[in-house]
């Protein structure tokens, strides 16, 4: 780790040292609320509450109270927007920092997220063409993939 330190920007180095300086004054342990929201990993402290209530965060494989205590070497298993999150704790701070700084102190092991399919949007028609006709219509539920293979001949859903 003492490598991965000195390769780290002057200004975001000093931005560590205001972190840590303002974390735990026996330097021991952080709540894992605070924390996950200090390092950026969730959008605000209450709401990594809530993940820690709904059992979304877990630390060292076991499920954790918002208050539980984190210390470094923690693996910390965030489970958000259908993807999770498995970090190392590498630093304890509690006041929300950068993201070149939230960074260092985490080691991300997460599995790469998945790829944003690249799909063009379907059916969507320019404003101010006015209303579909019944030929747009059918080619946008074609493009859209909702047409179930016809309505037995009849040509419309209501069957007579």
């Amino acid at each position: 780790m003492a490598d991965e330190d000195r390769n780290v920007d002057p200004e975001v180095a000093a931005a560590i040292a205001a972190a840590e300086a303002a974390g735990p004054a026996d330097g021991t342990s952080v709540r894992v609320d605070s924390w996950i929201w200090a390092v950026r990993l969730i959008k605000t402290r209450s709401a990594g509450a809530t993940a820690c209530k709904g059992g979304h965060v877990r630390v060292n494989g076991q499920n954790v109270k918002p208050s539980h205590s984190l210390r470094i070497g923690d693996e910390v298993r965030l489970r958000q927007e259908g993807r999770e999150r498995i970090v190392i704790v590498r630093r304890l701070i509690r006041k929300r920092v950068g993201a070149p700084v939230a960074v260092q102190c985490y080691v991300d092991n997460s599995p790469p997220p998945p790829p944003r399919e690249a799909v063009a949007p379907i059916g969507i028609r320019d404003r101010g063409t006015g209303r579909p006709t019944k030929r747009d219509r059918r080619e946008l539920e074609r493009l859209r993939g909702l047409t179930g293979g016809g309505h037995g001949g009849t040509g419309h859903p209501g069957g007579h």
